[in-house]
């Protein structure tokens, strides 16, 4: 992508889905997705501060239990996770398929007096923006679904696997779309999405869509264009890509009904532990 499509990008004011929405079903769509005023509102919906409370130091022990030190969080978003990091003492380097995130990660991360290695670059080249290997590598956030054909899927996640070192891990998350497709959605906001005063919520989902609506209190929405993936698909693909041993946590819980989870956290490792 060249100079002049990185501008276009960040100046972009209005979603565009076209005449039929439903229909939207590419992996980089989201890169138009993600336009300016939706990024300005994101933290309203996360609520830095609810969700450092709701996670507790979840992936920092996980991280730290493992002997991590050196993290690429590949999707960054508006940064959060990469400040905790930081404050936790890891090394980190955040990456991001969306210019106006990773714009916006720099911002929020300056006012807390730090200075991001920010690096933007697809999931499905990584190695070719990122030339370094890691100890650990996170993709949060419910990023990975914006990957909707398998082939996609398949190779970003070898391209996880090639950053890092040969005792890695890859902790990756997605929504319960289980769920969703087999019960219907609820959702408890209490770990995730932390904001009181915005809602999150899927106005049509099948087998290979989830169009989620985002609505601000100025009755501004956005939309999200999302792959649903299932549990056990995950799962299964981490095994054919190469990691060895896949555990699953329910919003941060080792046990849990499978209905009951907003959130499914997938921790990876890429050799069996001794």
């Amino acid at each position: 992508m060249g100079e002049h499509d990185l501008s276009e990008i960040l100046c972009r004011e209005e979603q565009e889905f076209g005449d039929d929405p439903l229909a939207v079903r590419e992996s980089d769509h989201y890169q138009a997705e993600y336009v300016q005023r939706f990024v300005e509102k994101w933290d309203e919906l996360i609520n830095w501060d609810a969700r450092a409370e709701s996670e507790g130091r979840f992936f920092v022990e996980v991280l730290k239990g493992r002997g991590k030190q050196r993290i690429l969080d590949v999707a960054t978003g508006t940064g959060f996770h990469s400040v905790q990091l930081i404050e936790a003492g890891f090394d980190v380097t955040s990456a991001d398929g969306s210019p106006t995130m990773l714009a916006k990660a720099f911002e929020n991360a300056s006012r807390r007096g730090i200075i991001l290695r920010t690096v933007y670059a697809d999931w499905r080249m990584l190695n070719k923006d990122i030339h370094s290997k890691f100890d650990a590598i996170i993709c949060l956030g419910n990023s990975f679904t914006h990957l909707f054909d398998e082939r996609d899927r398949r190779r970003a996640l070898a391209e996880f696997y090639a950053a890092l070192k040969i005792d890695g891990v890859l902790i990756l998350d997605h929504r319960n779309y289980d769920a969703m497709l087999d019960i219907g959605f609820k959702t408890k906001h209490k770990y995730y999405y932390c904001g009181d005063r915005v809602s999150a919520e899927p106005e049509h989902i099948d087998d290979g869509l989830a169009r989620f609506v985002y609505s601000f209190p100025n009755d501004e929405q956005f939309r999200l264009h999302m792959f649903p993936l299932r549990k056990a698909y995950v799962r299964r693909l981490m095994a054919e890509v190469g990691f060895q041993k896949v555990k699953t946590y329910g919003d941060f819980q080792e046990t849990y009904q499978d209905s009951e989870p907003d959130f499914f956290i997938h921790v990876a490792e890429k050799t069996y532990e001794s």
